[in-house]
């Protein structure tokens, strides 16, 4: 009697695949190519696996896939106009699918993602983006309505009282307060036809 196939998957392989890698590039162990960038005279090398980086970014994968087998293996890639920490924090990415930038950061490394077609990069850059200018849109709408509702009740409590003048003339032949009459005295007076 045949038994039925089941899936053994894991949960946590490819979360512990990648810490992995992460250590090794960390520890330089393993790493098959160099990648020096430099920006504005700053410039700086970051040893990393091909494999990781290719899986990761198209253009990586087109660099290391054509490269002429009379060159032999590429160990070092260049890529200028590319800031120091921009690079790091892009391998920190895919090398961790996370990363800490500052807010103003995140527009420089949309431009990295898609200058490195690292499309897991570029729609996180994106999607952030997206919730930043969500965020701001909410704020600025709160701030105006916050506006609206203080100019109208600075303006209700005028417009009252006019409302209640229309509703009831005076009677002209009211004793009014401050004229010799209290107005305890005019509630208690009765009104004569």
């Amino acid at each position: 009697m045949e038994s039925n196939p089941v899936l053994l998957e894991s949960k946590s392989s490819p979360i512990n695949l990648l810490n992995e890698m992460q250590q090794l590039r960390l520890l330089g162990h393993l790493c098959d190519v160099t990648v020096s960038v430099e920006y504005q005279g700053v410039r700086a090398e970051f040893p990393a696996h091909k494999a990781v980086l290719a899986a990761t970014s198209k253009f990586f994968k087109e660099v290391f896939l054509n490269e002429k087998s009379a060159d032999g293996p590429r160990s070092n890639v260049f890529l200028n106009e590319v800031q120091v920490a921009d690079f790091a924090s892009f391998l920190e990415f895919v090398y961790t699918a996370r990363v800490e930038v500052e807010e103003d950061r995140v527009q420089r490394m949309l431009e990295i993602a898609e200058k490195l077609k690292c499309l897991d990069l570029s729609e996180t850059c994106f999607q952030l983006k997206k919730q930043m200018l969500e965020s701001v849109l909410l704020e600025l709408q709160n701030f105006s309505e916050s506006q609206n509702s203080e100019e109208e009740s600075a303006a209700r409590p005028s417009a009252a009282p006019a409302a209640e003048a229309e509703r009831e003339p005076p009677d002209p032949s009211a004793p009014r307060p401050g004229r010799g009459a209290s107005p305890e005295g005019l509630a208690a007076k009765p009104k004569e036809k």
